[in-house]
């Protein structure tokens, strides 16, 4: 049976060892309570904090000041944001960590295959989203099947299977690609350890800044109208953001251009991209800014064509769609016709 240190655990405080830890050193709510603890209930706050802005939250595990507080701060923080019951904050927490547990693993990856100490991260994978995942060479490799159920959520050309070097039914991947393959699944299940915490009564330091989380909230709640004669692609776009999910790079280059084109400013279109899960303002701008051509080169940027959408799965088709090659002409070649 693998035995997994504190430091494994401060990197992968999901685990359900995490908990067996806690147990055994004699940690439970009330005591985590005590003003003596209230450093620790910061940084779990500063750990959530740290998620809305877009960022992975943490460092090397050789500057980890104490790593007990480390685990510490993971749980009080699912505790926090039960206790606020905001699913913005949520997803955007869960995703974060997902990103970081996703650093550490392809860390592990790389650093134990020359000394063949994979037994960690393999087993991580495989116990939690059930991919067996094996070396060959230099590459890691995975089945197809197991490949597929998680690249279908993959826009880009270099996720499609017939880009993929195959050989034998096993697809090859480097370190990176794979654990970005189950980032989906890491964020499903981390996010699922928030919902599942039992908090019927939580200690009065606590409660302070489940309140600051609840303001904290708001700054993520502008309301978006979705006009009914946007196309399909751009109404779905905006559904996937204003439900807190991920959009990949070319459906927000898409939806940027595309309001863009229709005369929305940089300002009107940056609240669209608050409910994603790593959304960053700085970022968001700067990419906006770049898009309409008024930084970098000043180049302006087009919408992408109907064809291209639909080679990115971007394109959700409806009849009113027909005869247009282009997201822009949705509505103009209706009316015509009309």
């Amino acid at each position: 049976m693998l035995q997994l240190g504190i430091k494994d655990l401060a990197k992968y405080p999901f685990l359900a060892e995490t908990g067996e830890y806690l147990r055994d050193k004699g940690f439970n709510l009330e005591q985590l309570g005590h003003p003596d603890w209230q450093p620790i209930v910061e940084k779990a706050y500063g750990r959530i904090v740290v998620a809305t802005t877009g960022q992975i939250y943490g460092s090397a595990i050789e500057d980890f000041e104490n790593i007990d507080s480390e685990i510490l701060s993971f749980v009080i923080a699912i505790v926090l944001l039960k206790s606020a019951s905001i699913p913005t904050l949520i997803r955007r927490f869960s995703l974060a960590e997902a990103r970081r547990a996703e650093r550490y693993l392809q860390q592990d990856l790389l650093q134990n295959k020359k000394e063949m100490k994979l037994e960690l991260p393999l087993k991580i994978m495989q116990d939690l989203f059930a991919v067996k995942v094996m070396i060959k060479d230099e590459d890691f490799v995975i089945s197809v099947s197991d490949y597929l159920k998680r690249a279908v959520h993959f826009h880009e050309k270099e996720w499609k299977l017939i880009n993929r070097k195959i050989e034998k039914g096993f697809v090859f991947l480097t370190a990176h690609e794979t654990v970005r393959l189950i980032r989906k699944e890491l964020d499903g299940y981390i996010n699922s350890k928030i919902q599942s915490v039992d908090t019927p009564s939580i200690p009065d330091s606590f409660r302070e800044r489940v309140s600051d989380l609840v303001l904290l909230s708001k700054k993520f709640s502008d309301y978006v109208v979705v006009s009914s004669e946007y196309p399909p692609c751009i109404k779905h776009a905006i559904e996937v953001l204003d439900r807190g999910e991920n959009l990949p790079h070319s459906g927000r280059f898409m939806l940027a251009t595309y309001l863009l084109s229709k005369g929305q400013t940089t300002d009107q279109i940056a609240p669209l991209f608050k409910n994603a899960p790593d959304y960053n303002e700085r970022v968001t701008r700067y990419q906006l800014e770049h898009i309409a051509g008024s930084s970098g080169k000043g180049i302006k940027y087009s919408c992408p064509s109907c064809d291209k959408l639909k080679s990115e799965n971007l394109c959700f088709e409806i009849p009113e769609c027909n005869g247009i090659i282009n997201p822009i002409q949705f509505g103009k070649k209706r009316a015509t016709n009309a």
